[in-house]
């Protein structure tokens, strides 16, 4: 009996024949499904959705299948890749396809559907970046027709009605999108004669043709044409069109070409955190409305990106720690470092002028007084908050705030008022408000409370945050300019989100990475790791609140440590360096692994080495001083830490009471050092939640614990190890990714960059470009092994090319702090066998500067202060002050600033000429700018052919690199 119910089918309705085809290259063991939201294509359900078959097409896999659905139908559809037991393995990116059947088509009628695989690239037009500022003209286009709309009717029985669709997402307001091919009807390849397109809408331009049958194969090229007369032919071969005459011949075709084929998007931007901005107007540190003239300097040096450090709140400790913009207080709330006071109200009265006029004055330093400069702004803003505060508090615009960030906004104030009132951040030392809850937040924030002004300080200082960067995102969306954000991959242990959501962390673990470029000793961030199985029960709330409030002043972010959503380096809570942790999530090694392997005394392993000789040999005459203090003798000649120090902690503790108290004499950093040393000699790392599972610690080949073992344990060991860091846990980490990477993508429309440098395992690239994230690329820093400086030209498309970060060295830095390495970059890259400058001079800044402009990479972003060294008159500085951040020291002071204010880089016509020229000269697009270039009488010209002879006189004349293009 047949389920009519099963196609949602009266008895006599008019059915339509769907044909799915797309050509894919799949693996043995895998197939391709579609699945819709019709239960003929399994409601979503894609365990029930429709198989496809497999065809070979020449040198084309394309796979097939076919349903029967009412006339007129309105669905959506995707496909995905599946194991044998349609497991999903991998899933189509972008939104949903729509299948719209006009009523027109006749009963028994065969639609087929021509499309192709939707990659995480194809995606990237639609992200607000492109959308809403770099295409944004082409966004507002005028829809001509709506999607999935038939003009044409088939009268004759050998006619076939092909319907082309093509997305395009820039197309300037006076050009169309046309195809033509072969067939006359599509012109015969004369563009004036062929098809032209309709916009439908979200990039999409459709047309339909009808063509008789003896017309096919047919070729054809998708193009833009303009009034002007102006053609812009798609790259690559001509696209074929088959009907297949082994089966019923369709009436209609619906082609969906994916995106037209033009030569690759690439842009350029600058990158400066916003504490470091410095400008006419600000108090001691970059402020938010400051971004506007950094968006202006930007369009006139031809960038279409700025971006940003974290500008999240981080006065947890109150003091300059806090400097650390990656460790937040909250994740949510601005951070009031960057507020501008002066903009608070338009009645400022005049004392409070002349005390705003003395601070600037103050605070005009060469680099950022983290405290002094916040506890300027709090006192200014406090004394013109109880001026207007009923002004403000009761305002519509205000009210509108509070309602709309209310969730994150009240325990964000109530955290701030705790804080100051127990004076720690540390939340479990409140007291009854250790443990938060929605009853005693209610009553700390009600009108009633006797602190209810401190609390509504606090949303007034947020509500002005809020305003001011959204008037500067605003604008700068309007000038062309994306503004990127950073989303850090942890928050601070006392944090607003520890306290309100505890359960989304593992409070007795820490953060970190391990060894690398950065520090070969690895790190220790602090943060506690995330609960990623709490998270993950309402669908990762906490991820999507957090990019949603991105969004709104961001069209483009980098997360931070991509590396962390495949794996993180978790490190026990009592730990202080980077060294001793294990990858979470990870296999272990079981105990009955290394059993079978001959490996029995886990004690021995995974308790730390201590022989008398090494005592000695570190601490020569005074280690029976240390080994008193600090160890207990086991057996004869081995040594084990008393239990009030046997953490780093504990040491750390310990060593400072005895060096007050002169117990010991030595250096307490370096002492610190050798028993640290001593506590990390072990092989293996003992699982503290199952004392049966362990974990190979970190070049384990380098402990001297392991070097005494015998032959075979080593052998043994070493083998697990390069197991267990490089093969067994691949698979485990994709499928992590998989579950938490999509979800912050979809949280939000910003394009989005994964900081992806360290120890990457090999799942990571795969995984990247199928989600369409783009990488980073530090010449510095190859991702391939063997290579000393990468090579710009051999990027991939899908990445962000830089010559420096916030987390190393300036260019200028990097030059000149080793001269060996100086020489072979300067014969290995540069080309030159002669001595190279052993300063950074303008020269070299250009040759690299221009490399990285060359390079395939979609986006080419430079620190400002490498920027900065195309010009001798800015290099006067110290190369080593303009250093962001040092990732060894874990209280380093994140102070510096820009010794140029804002508005002399404006004046600066010639070095927004050579950037420019570099731009353009790269083939990389530019915001349009108002600027009126004006060359006095030829001199810029003639400075940038004395800056080119000088380079090639460096290089030997070297040709132009040759651009990989995706």
């Amino acid at each position: 009996m047949v389920n009519y119910g099963l196609f949602s089918l009266e008895k006599d309705q008019e059915s339509v024949n769907v044909s799915f085809r797309l050509p894919y290259y799949t693996q043995w063991g895998q197939s391709l499904l579609v699945c819709g939201s019709e239960p003929v294509l399994g409601s979503w359900n894609v365990k029930k959705g429709l198989l496809l078959s497999p065809n070979h097409h020449d040198s084309e896999l394309v796979w097939c299948g076919s349903i029967t659905v009412p006339s007129g139908l309105n669905c959506e559809y995707s496909y995905h890749v599946v194991d044998d037991n349609k497991n999903v393995l991998r899933w189509e990116a972008g939104k949903k396809r729509k299948l719209l059947l006009p009523e027109t088509i006749k009963d028994g009628d065969v639609v087929e559907l021509h499309d192709l695989w939707q990659a995480g690239s194809d995606a990237l037009p639609f992200r607000s970046a492109f959308k809403n500022v770099i295409f944004r003209k082409s966004s507002c286009l005028d829809i001509e027709r709506p999607l999935g709309t038939i003009q044409n009717k088939l009268e004759k029985q050998d006619l076939v009605l092909v319907l082309f669709t093509i997305c395009c997402p820039n197309v300037d307001e006076d050009r169309s999108v046309y195809v033509i091919g072969s067939p006359v009807k599509l012109g015969q390849w004369k563009v004036q004669d062929g098809l032209k397109l309709s916009y439908s809408g979200e990039s999409i331009w459709q047309g339909e043709c009808v063509l008789p049958k003896d017309d096919f194969p047919i070729k054809y090229k998708y193009c833009k044409y303009g009034k002007a007369g102006h053609l812009s032919l798609e790259t690559g071969q001509n696209r074929e069109l088959f009907v297949d005459s082994t089966c019923s011949q369709p009436r209609y075709i619906f082609l969906s070409d994916g995106m037209m084929r033009e030569m690759p998007w690439r842009g350029a931007g600058v990158a400066i955190p916003m504490f470091s901005v410095r400008s006419e107007n600000d108090l001691g540190v970059g402020e938010f409305l400051d971004l506007k003239l950094l968006v202006d300097w930007a369009v006139e040096s031809g960038f279409h990106l700025v971006q940003l450090l974290p500008i999240n709140d981080t006065s947890v400790h109150g003091m300059w720690w806090d400097s650390y913009p990656y460790s937040s207080l909250s994740v949510f709330a601005l951070h009031p470092l960057y507020l501008r006071v002066q903009a608070l109200s338009e009645n400022i009265p005049e004392d409070i002028k002349q005390e705003i006029l003395k601070a600037k004055e103050q605070l005009d330093r060469k680099d950022v007084d983290y405290e002094v400069t916040m506890a300027t702004k709090i006192s200014i803003a406090k004394k013109v908050f109880n001026l207007e505060k009923d002004l403000i508090l009761n305002s519509s615009s205000f009210q509108k705030f509070l309602c709309e960030n209310e969730d994150w906004l009240k325990p964000y104030a109530a955290f701030c008022f705790l804080r100051d009132f127990f004076e720690t951040s540390d939340h479990s030392q409140w007291g009854r408000f250790s443990h938060y809850s929605k009853e005693k937040l209610e009553k700390l924030v009600s009108k009633g409370s006797i602190h209810y002004d401190i609390i509504c300080f606090h949303y007034y200082i947020q509500f002005h945050l809020h305003l001011q960067l959204l008037e500067a995102a605003e604008y700068a969306r309007k000038k062309g300019v994306v503004l990127k954000g950073d989303l850090p991959i942890g928050v601070d242990r006392n944090s607003v989100d520890t306290w309100v959501s505890p359960n989304l962390f593992r409070m007795n673990t820490s953060t970190g990475a391990p060894p690398d470029y950065f520090d070969k000793n690895g790190q220790n961030w602090g943060f506690p790791t995330y609960n990623w199985e709490e998270m993950s029960k309402d669908n990762f709330g906490w991820w999507r609140a957090r990019l949603t409030q991105m969004a709104k002043y961001f069209t483009a972010y980098r997360i931070d440590h991509i590396l962390g959503f495949f794996r993180i380096w978790e490190l026990p809570d009592h730990a202080m360096t980077g060294l001793v942790g294990k990858f979470r999530p990870s296999i272990p090694l079981s105990q009955g692994e290394l059993e079978r392997e001959g490996i029995w005394d886990f004690d021995r392993l995974s308790r730390p080495y201590i022989r008398q000789d090494f005592l000695q040999s570190k601490f020569g005459p005074s280690w029976t001083v240390i080994a008193s203090n600090f160890l207990n003798e086991t057996a004869k000649e081995l040594y084990e830490f008393k239990e009030d120090c046997n953490t780093e902690k504990k040491i750390a503790s310990k060593l400072k009471s005895c060096v007050e108290t002169s117990l010991v004499f030595e250096g307490e950093d370096k002492l610190r050092r050798e028993l640290f040393d001593l506590l990390q000699n072990i092989v293996l790392i003992r699982d503290p939640e199952d004392a049966r599972k362990f974990y190979p610690r970190f070049n384990l080949e380098d402990t001297s614990s392991f070097q005494d073992l015998d032959d075979h344990s080593k052998n043994v060991l070493k083998r697990l190890y390069y197991d267990y860091y490089f093969h067994r846990q691949e698979d485990l980490w994709r499928q992590n990714a998989l579950k938490t990477l999509p979800v912050l993508l979809n949280s939000s429309d910003m394009l989005a960059c994964g900081e992806d440098l360290g120890l990457i395992p090999s799942c990571v690239h795969p995984v990247m470009q199928e989600l369409g994230l783009i990488g980073l690329r530090i010449q510095r820093m190859p991702s391939e092994p063997g290579l000393e400086f990468d090579i710009p030209s051999k990027y991939g498309y899908m990445t962000v090319c830089a010559p420096s970060c916030h987390d190393c060295s300036t260019m200028r830095s990097w030059w000149e702090e080793d001269e060996e390495r100086r020489y072979r970059f300067f014969k290995d890259v540069v080309g030159s066998s002669k001595l190279p400058p052993k300063q950074c001079v303008p020269e070299i800044a250009y040759f690299i500067i221009r490399q990285h402009m060359e390079s395939p990479s979609m986006w080419a972003i430079f620190p400002l202060q490498d920027l900065l060294a195309l010009k001798e008159e800015y290099t006067t500085r110290p190369a080593a002050e303009e250093t962001i951040n040092d990732p060894t020291n874990p209280k380093h002071y994140w102070r510096y600033r820009v010794h140029v204010a804002l508005e002399d880089l404006h004046k600066d016509k010639e070095l927004k000429t050579i950037i420019k020229d570099l731009v353009g000269g790269s083939g990389r697009s530019q915001p349009p700018s108002g600027e009126v270039r004006i060359q006095e009488e030829g001199a810029l010209d003639q400075q940038k052919q004395q800056r080119t002879h000088l380079v090639n006189q460096l290089n030997g004349a070297p040709q132009k690199e040759t651009l990989a293009v995706s």
